[in-house]
């Protein structure tokens, strides 16, 4: 035999060492672009032609700007072919998020986070999104028309939303993800990431998005999804490389959903005998707890597995105090909450939001989870849980008596009479209905008993026929009010807004945006600044009449000012707006957008006498 052939044997053997060294030691960046690898030698058969199709539907979102009975800003903008693209700037036609920035974490109504989050779920919102035909995606392009940047993950979903027989099983796949990253153009682009390839078709796409780096709100137009119909083959040589990244699994634990084979995790699995702990046992008990309490949720289930002493440890509810489950929804079920049901007798904190949706939650299995676990919950996070039903609403008042914080917001499929449940929470101190069905009887019925409500979020309940009867109740009970939200309520008047100021003094936080019946003429704004001088944050977003005497009337009153709204006015001047940043020293954030009489000139010069205020102007191209 020729000496030619072994080297060539020993020669491949060295690369496919070489190859396995690299797959093992590798950066996530480089396990990145090794999936780069694969799909861009993947093999398609010249008869797979690929399809191209735009968003056919918006089936599901965490939030919006625009209200639920029309078509501006809203998430449903998404569906269908672009309305706005190439075009840059501030449209209506487009699909807008509730926030931007870090400003609303910075609100009196800021909520403290959760520990134990895990660093790569930064997750803030979401949308999903259906497609006509099912495909393997070979790209996902997002048109974003202003400040992009926001997006973060891409997700795929096995489940047909369209087919007349539910699935078997339900798996999300991660397409693509990033950190959060700061673009420091505003203007429009047509994003494509370069996704991974997954083993199955789909025709429902989620994007999650993070806005906390923008300057501004951003906009998207339109999504695209390209893919083939058949399963696209991989050449042997990037077939290898696929292996290698898929025997690491800190990749897939990096950017995955999280918990995969969570059940296992939670299951009591058979430790090996070993000779000692590793010294553990000379520790104090609590020195080991406070260690352990740095873990993310699905290190603390392998730790578990690893010795006795540790799975004593590791299985001490003291460590699930705060539980924060909304980075695996992806995962979650029945059966999940059913392990970890042992551990959280003592949870106060529990945050399930996103969990549940498409039949991985049952309402027999949450309320099992409540009735061993909800005695001590003092926080309980829900939004955007679609499995929620009256049912539901009623374990968590009988099983939850020492809750002060409930977030149902965007559970917008609970019924309308589910929501009297929560009148029998009387410790309540923080309520967030945002983009629910609650109607006026239920809501009455909740701030007469919930008296120690300190924030309050009815945002987007449309549900509601007289705002002004809901704000005499609140000035009348909730006497320690802090913040309101009361975005885009569609009938409060100057009646409303008096018995809110003479009723609830301390408030630090109120949201009017878009509420188009108050009128300046009426002395509304005036009354609110003079009676409300603990004013922290006040949005009058979309308010035309706002006008100097307004302005000047919280320079006058309410000096603690740190936000205010007032884009779209026509009736403010630059001398006004000059006069409130000169009285109002804690100022940060100025929206001026579409306000007639403040160009760009005068945002110039107000930036320049003014630097530590970030002053907002939006433009339409």
């Amino acid at each position: 035999m020729s000496p030619v052939f072994p080297m060539l044997t020993v020669l491949t053997m060295f690369y496919y060492i070489c190859l396995r060294r690299r797959a093992r030691t590798a950066t996530r960046g480089e396990m990145m672009n090794s999936h780069r690898t694969i799909e861009s030698n993947s093999r398609t058969s010249p008869l797979n032609a690929e399809v191209v199709q735009y968003a056919k539907e918006v089936v599901d979102f965490s939030s919006h700007y625009g209200s639920e009975n029309s078509m501006s800003y809203t998430m449903w903008n998404l569906a269908g072919v672009p309305n706005v693209f190439p075009s840059s700037g501030d449209f209506t036609q487009t699909a807008v998020f509730r926030t931007y920035g870090t400003w609303w974490d910075q609100c009196p109504s800021a909520s403290l986070p959760f520990k134990r989050t895990p660093p790569n779920f930064q997750s803030q919102d979401y949308v999903e999104l259906t497609f006509e035909q099912q495909v393997y995606p070979t790209a996902v392009h997002v048109l974003e028309t202003y400040h992009p940047g926001a997006v973060i993950r891409i997700l795929a979903c096995s489940a047909n939303p369209y087919s007349p027989n539910p699935p078997t099983e339900v798996r999300w796949e991660i397409l693509w993800s990033e950190r959060p990253t700061k673009l420091n153009a505003s203007q429009a682009r047509q994003f494509k990431p370069c996704i991974k390839q997954i083993n199955f078709p789909t025709n429902l796409i989620r994007l999650e998005v993070n806005s906390s780096l923008l300057d501004y709100y951003t906009e998207l137009d339109a999504v695209v999804l390209h893919g083939v119909k058949d399963k696209p083959v991989l050449s042997l040589k990037t077939s290898l490389i696929d292996m290698n990244d898929i025997e690491d699994d800190a990749y897939e634990e990096k950017d995955g959903c999280g918990m995969d084979n969570l059940n296992k995790k939670f299951s009591s699995a058979v430790l090996r005998e070993g000779p000692n702990n590793g010294y553990f046992d000379k520790l104090p008990y609590e020195l080991i707890q406070l260690i352990l309490n740095h873990l993310t949720l699905p290190d603390l289930c392998r730790l578990a597995q690893t010795c006795k002493l540790l799975s004593q440890h590791c299985c001490d509810p003291l460590q699930y105090i705060h539980l924060n489950l909304q980075p695996y929804w992806a995962k979650l079920d029945d059966t999940s909450l059913e392990f970890l049901q042992s551990r959280c007798t003592l949870v106060q904190w529990l945050n399930l939001s996103w969990t549940g949706n498409r039949g991985f939650i049952s309402v027999a299995g949450f309320s099992r989870f409540l009735k061993v676990c909800g005695s001590e919950l003092v926080r309980l996070e829900l939004s955007c849980s679609h499995f929620l039903n009256e049912t539901c609403l009623e374990v968590i008042s009988e099983m939850c008596p020492n809750l002060q914080a409930l977030n149902l917001s965007s559970c917008d499929k609970l019924p309308p009479q589910a929501f009297n449940h929560i009148a029998k929470l009387c410790s309540l101190k923080r309520l967030v209905l945002y983009r629910t069905k609650v109607e006026q009887t239920a809501l009455l019925s909740i701030l007469n008993f919930c008296s120690e409500l300190q924030h309050l979020s009815l945002g987007s309940c449309v549900m509601i026929e007289d705002y002004d009867v809901i704000a005499s109740m609140i000035g009348a009970k909730c006497k320690k009010l802090r913040t309101l939200d009361l975005w885009r309520c569609k009938n409060i008047t100057e009646n409303g807004i008096a018995e809110l100021a003479s009723g609830c003094p301390f408030l630090e936080e109120l949201d009017l945006g878009w509420c188009p019946t108050l009128q300046s003429s009426t002395g509304c704004f005036t009354r609110l600044a003079r009676q409300l001088p603990h004013l922290q944050k006040l949005f009058l977003t979309a308010n035309r009449s706002v006008c100097d005497t307004d302005i000047e009337e919280l320079a006058c009153n309410c000096t603690r000012l740190q936000q205010l709204d007032i884009l779209g006015t026509r009736m403010v001047s630059p001398a006004s707006l000059r006069k409130l940043l000169e009285s109002c020293k804690d100022l940060s954030l100025l929206d001026v957008s579409f306000c007639s009489q403040i160009d760009n000139r005068a945002v110039l010069e107000l930036n320049a006498s003014f630097p530590k205020v970030f002053i907002k102007k939006s433009f339409t191209q």
